[in-house]
């Protein structure tokens, strides 16, 4: 049942998006914005599905909004998928509502059938910018008389509904966001509000759903901005009550132009697969066009909801920087817990086929550990796979320059044969013999620092810089006793083979 209530006792605010498509971070940030201000007010945040562009509109894109929303830590109080009092929450599901509504202003001619065809429309509307007018509809079948119109719309003819606007005067109201705003009706001309198909216009089911479901509050883009005075006349005509207004500003590239995708990621899905985390994401959401109070950045949910102040939105463009949502994520990384990094971490390091399907639990052990030492300066989860070649890749025949350079000198290698050879005839390998080696050699030659350690790096990693050995070391020992898909050279083996290849 659906009851218009003039004074709702709190704040209702909702979410529509249409399931075209996934959802663009820009659209993500007007939902965040609106459960953040819902959260904070103590008011029912609503999920509203705009499903009426049948032809691009699936059950999957739904599915997958309602999983991305949630994902990234957003819930809501009715919805399609939970129900409430002024469902359906479906614009497919409302039809009937849309068309009762027309029929109420056409009775009370406030609405009439417009029968001109979209050749006709187009038309009129090129005669208009030829001779520097606006392309507004000249209104040419507003005074077709009742009983024609549906003497023609009866006989099969197509007709469309339009609502008739005052010639003249302004349609004014204050955002929260930008001010006062204000609209010459000269150029807004008669909306169609249903179309010849029996589908509603935009425009049109917009009002009908947020004035059925109580909508206190509209949060959204500032590309709305023109739609709203449309609506306005809409409320004014069923002497509704006008909600309140915020339009959000455009989010944009560092090249000031509207976020794309040859930007870089632009979709929940897209950033939940590079492995940035729900709670680095919507931090960084609210960041975009708003901010907090100085000393706040690594935020959580809870806290945003106390701190968010509609208030402090700002009109100018929001630009989307990727080095910043990535600085976040490293920092929401390093709160997380040990298991929860593994957890995160082990699809991504399976997919790459470095960790089993199935793996044991001495395994499991041994990635957390791994994990807890590689993860350092990792800016997405995505990356971890390339930190743990590291450990897993040993290639000394394929040296970078740096690498080269550092062997290269009589001292490195004196250093590498003095400790390759005090190691050709160990069993086993650890940090402590390291150590030992390591102090032998310092009182042999003379030699310390990085001309001493430097160039075991390398014969023990192949690369130039990376781990600090005294973790290193442990982890490859550790790994080369398990049964990964790639094995692990252990220490020993990994010295023999820079020996052969070194010719050392």
């Amino acid at each position: 049942m659906n009851i218009i209530n003039e004074s709702p006792d709190k704040i209702r605010v909702r979410f529509a998006p249409s399931p075209t498509g996934y959802i663009h971070v820009g659209n993500a940030r007007t939902a965040l914005f609106n459960w953040l201000f819902a959260r904070q007010k103590g008011g029912s945040f609503v999920l509203r599905v705009e499903d009426t562009d049948i032809e691009r509109s699936t059950q999957e894109y739904e599915r997958n909004l309602i999983q991305d929303l949630r994902w990234l830590g957003i819930d809501w109080d009715e919805g399609p998928d939970v129900g409430g009092p002024f469902g359906p929450y479906r614009q497919s599901e409302r039809l009937e509502l849309y068309h009762k509504y027309a029929k109420q202003l056409l009775e009370e001619g406030k609405a009439y059938y417009c029968f001109c065809s979209p050749e006709e429309l187009e038309k009129e509307r090129q005669a208009a910018l030829s001779e520097g007018r606006m392309p507004v509809y000249s209104g040419k079948c507003r005074n077709i008389p009742p009983e024609e119109a549906e003497r023609r719309r009866a006989s099969g003819e197509p007709a469309a509904i339009r609502l008739k606007v005052p010639e003249e005067g302004l349609v004014e109201f204050d955002d929260l966001v930008r001010g006062r705003v204000e609209f010459d009706l000269k150029v807004i001309g008669d909306p169609i509000i249903v179309r010849s198909n029996g589908m509603p216009a935009y425009n049109y089911a917009v009002v009908i759903d947020d004035a059925l479901m109580n909508i206190t509050h509209v949060i959204r883009g500032e590309d709305h901005v023109s739609n709203t005075p449309r609506q306005i006349l809409l409320y004014k005509a069923f002497g509704w009550k006008i909600p309140v207004f915020a339009h959000l500003s455009m989010v944009m590239g560092k090249d000031n132009t509207r976020l794309s995708k040859r930007h870089g990621a632009t979709s929940l899905d897209q950033f939940r697969q590079e492995g940035v985390l729900a709670e680095a994401l919507s931090n960084y959401l609210a960041f975009l066009g708003w901010s907090p109070p100085e000393g706040h950045e690594v935020l959580q949910l809870k806290e945003l909801i106390k701190l968010f102040d509609l208030g402090r939105v700002s009109r100018s463009a929001a630009i989307f920087d990727y080095e910043k949502l990535y600085w976040l994520n490293r920092q929401h990384i390093k709160i997380l817990q040990p298991e929860k990094k593994l957890e995160l971490a082990l699809p991504y390091l399976q997919q790459a086929g470095l960790i089993p399907a199935n793996p044991s639990a001495e395994q499991l052990d041994w990635v957390k550990k791994a994990v807890e030492v590689l993860i350092e300066g990792v800016d997405k989860f995505s990356e971890l796979p390339q930190k743990f070649t590291l450990i897993f890749d040993f290639g000394p025949e394929k040296l970078d320059q740096e690498a080269r350079e550092i062997i290269s000198t009589e001292k490195a290698r004196k250093v590498l044969s003095v400790f390759i050879q005090k190691t050709l005839n160990l069993e086993e390998f650890n940090y402590e013999i390291f150590a030992q080696i390591t102090g032998e050699i310092k009182k042999e030659t003379g030699i310390k620092g990085k001309d001493l350690y430097h160039p075991i790096r390398v014969a023990l990693t192949a690369r130039a810089s990376g781990l600090e050995l005294d973790k290193f070391i442990p982890l490859v020992e550790e790994g080369s006793k398990l049964s990964f898909p790639r094995p692990i050279l252990n220490c020993l083996q990994r010295l023999k083979k820079t020996a052969s290849v070194l010719g050392l």
